[in-house]
């Protein structure tokens, strides 16, 4: 099952007409999972596209705050609960929970805004150091080796080092897309692809130890408006370790160097 027709079951669950809790439920197989657990893009994406269903196409996302409180399992059905917190004339709170076995999983919290006229205009100060992408160097999907979502995705990595490599840089980044092309690239594309990468600390193991992400934060500078195969830069830095937690943070990129979003993330460490 690619990752369209899950987007498909979500979009089906937000579109429904109750507007707070719903009572609909879905599921993914194995090879959508990291650990034991589903991949956290792809949670947080199927949040987002339930979301998506109820809020007005003339408002965008500006910011996807989420949190994951538990595991959310393969081959078990799951409710997403959708409620919208406020609306007001410009802008949405929605908060929507993805439920399973009578526990709560995943939490997200999401914002969107209409456009206002404004006087004031500041340029993105940020800028792309990424070269361009060369696909020969595309990581393979090794069974065993590797998480099970990582055969849905494409990862051409130029910055930092493998996990578990003892890299003395907490830097990470380089080019990333679905496998399986999609017809068109949204938010919640961008959010799942995001996630595919580890987090920039694991790359400075000295050997296999888990790490998990606990927050992350996501604010959309635009809207994608990209080419169905085009390939998303990611570039991230570690900020602060100690104690057992890290906080990164990183860009993600258009291939033509525009920028789309940031993202933010603190992971606990089992090293």
């Amino acid at each position: 099952m690619h990752f369209e027709q899950l987007l498909e079951q979500a979009a089906k669950i937000g579109n429904t007409k109750n507007t707070e809790q719903l009572i609909s439920t879905m599921q993914f197989p194995e090879n959508w999972c990291q650990g034991r657990t589903a991949f956290g893009g792809l949670s947080a994406a199927l949040l987002y596209q339930a979301i998506r269903g109820k809020v007005t196409d003339d408002r965008r996302l500006l910011s996807l705050s989420t949190n994951f409180v538990g595991p959310l399992l393969a081959d078990t059905p799951f409710s997403l609960s959708v409620e919208i917190l406020r609306q007001g004339k410009s802008s949405t709170q929605v908060l929507a929970k993805a439920i399973q076995n009578e526990q709560v999983c995943v939490i997200v919290q999401a914002c969107f805004a209409k456009s206002r006229e404004s006087a004031i205009n500041v340029p993105v100060s940020k800028s792309i150091s990424l070269k361009p992408v060369d696909e020969r160097y595309t990581l393979p999907f090794i069974k065993d080796q590797m998480p099970e979502f990582f055969q849905h995705v494409d990862l051409c990595p130029q910055q930092g080092g493998m996990p578990f490599s003892s890299a003395e840089t907490s830097h990470l980044g380089g080019w990333m897309r679905f496998k399986h092309t999609p017809k068109q690239i949204t938010e919640a594309h961008v959010i799942a692809l995001t996630d595919a990468w580890p987090p920039t600390l694991l790359q400075m193991f000295k050997q296999p130890a888990p790490a998990s992400s606990m927050s992350w934060y996501l604010e959309f500078v635009q809207e994608p408006n990209l080419a169905p195969g085009e390939w998303l830069g990611f570039e991230a830095i570690t900020h602060h370790s100690k104690d057992g937690y890290g906080l990164e943070d990183g860009c993600i990129w258009s291939q033509s160097g525009e920028l789309i979003a940031l993202t933010r993330q603190t992971v606990a460490l089992f090293d």
